[in-house]
């Protein structure tokens, strides 16, 4: 519990830093400039070519956390061949319109579903940020209920090999023993929260 209490302390100390250059966004206007993002995000099951993962669902995902992640493709800070491509296109009002559409498609239901193996225990540390039903406390932080389990996995190994650039999250999964690697993406997997962007 000690290391919750420092992690929570921690990011609250940073979470004024890691707010993204807000633009008001406007959803009606999103959902006309996220119909490029349902080419991969709004079909069930579609997965990046290699590694090979389901790409995430974005329904109901923080708006804040998006336009941080699109914001960072652009700048080239976050990598990723076809969302760098994406983003660079994109003008501060343009991410925060898409934003703010993605964030507004479901995502409201939470509740918690089977842990399968995982414990809440070895899930703590990440609660204490992402939400004991893991729905994020902080706008700039991403909800990690109900995403694809591959994706969250494949993230916590890309954290752990230095692959994707976040000091923070690097220091915490370095923490997560090997073996509760998979058992965690699990966990938040089999919550209730984000789901498939899928046209209508």
């Amino acid at each position: 519990m000690k290391i919750v209490a420092i992690v929570a302390t921690l990011l609250l100390a940073v979470a004024p830093f890691a707010q993204p250059a807000h633009a008001e966004g406007d959803a009606a206007a999103g959902k006309d400039l996220a119909y490029t993002c349902l080419g991969c995000h709004g079909i069930e099951g579609y997965r990046n070519a290699y590694p090979s993962y389901r790409v995430p669902k974005l329904g109901g995902q923080k708006a804040g956390y998006l336009e941080i992640a699109l914001q960072g493709y652009r700048a080239g800070t976050r990598k990723h061949p076809t969302m760098q491509a994406q983003a660079t296109s994109l003008t501060d009002q343009e991410i925060a319109d898409i934003s703010a559409y993605l964030a507004s498609i479901g995502g409201d239901t939470v509740a918690a579903g089977g842990t399968d193996g995982a414990s809440f225990d070895k899930a703590a540390a990440c609660t204490a940020c992402h939400g004991q039903n893991g729905i994020s406390v902080n706008a700039a932080w991403p909800t990690l209920a109900g995403q694809h389990q591959d994706y969250l996995l494949n993230s916590l190994i890309q954290y752990r090999d230095g692959t994707r650039g976040d000091p923070i999250m690097a220091a915490q999964a370095a923490l997560i023993a090997e073996e509760d690697v998979a058992l965690l993406a699990r966990y938040f997997s089999s919550l209730e929260g984000l789901e498939t962007t899928a046209p209508e």
